[in-house]
């Protein structure tokens, strides 16, 4: 069974397959497309790091004398910097900030996939980001599932051979 963990769960630190959600949560106004992907990944032995964390409050003061916003951001980073891939979604009518930001930090790590919504608003520019650093880029959710399945086959050994 994946072993999905949410901010700011402990999780281990040597797994060889951990996979970061990076993308578009908007606040939480965002499609849960992580919780789509761990739910088609729950069969293979893998850890998923979820940014989404389950108590957030939007109220929270975005600031870094805030401790648990302080706790979810250091979170993020540290999980973006252990995982061994990470898988990012921007999705349609969703700005996702921090996930340019992200994307941006992280682009040249050779361990991101990213799908972009034709019509995300800033589609162009992850475009030419993608191209610069070879990362690759897709369209969807379901060609993240693909690819990631695909590309970690060795590792994601699944935990019940008959399923």
């Amino acid at each position: 069974m994946a072993n999905i963990i949410y901010a700011p769960e402990e999780y281990p630190l040597n797994h060889p397959c951990s996979v970061f959600l990076a993308g578009s949560i908007d606040m939480g106004k965002a499609f849960d497309w992580q919780q789509a992907l761990c739910d088609s990944l729950n069969g293979y032995d893998i850890v998923l790091l979820n940014p989404r964390r389950k108590s957030w409050d939007a109220s929270w003061e975005q600031s870094i004398d805030n401790p648990l916003f302080a706790e979810q951001v250091n979170w993020e980073l540290d999980a973006l910097e252990h995982a061994t891939c990470i898988v990012m979604h921007l999705a349609s009518g969703s700005k996702a900030p921090i996930s340019l930001l992200e994307l941006g930090l992280f682009a040249n790590s050779q361990k991101i996939i990213i799908s972009c919504a034709p019509d995300f608003w800033r589609h162009g520019n992850v475009e030419i980001v993608c191209s610069r650093y070879n990362i690759p880029l897709y369209s969807s959710v379901s060609e993240l599932e693909r690819i990631l399945k695909t590309r970690f086959e060795k590792q994601l050994q699944k935990t019940n051979p008959l399923s």
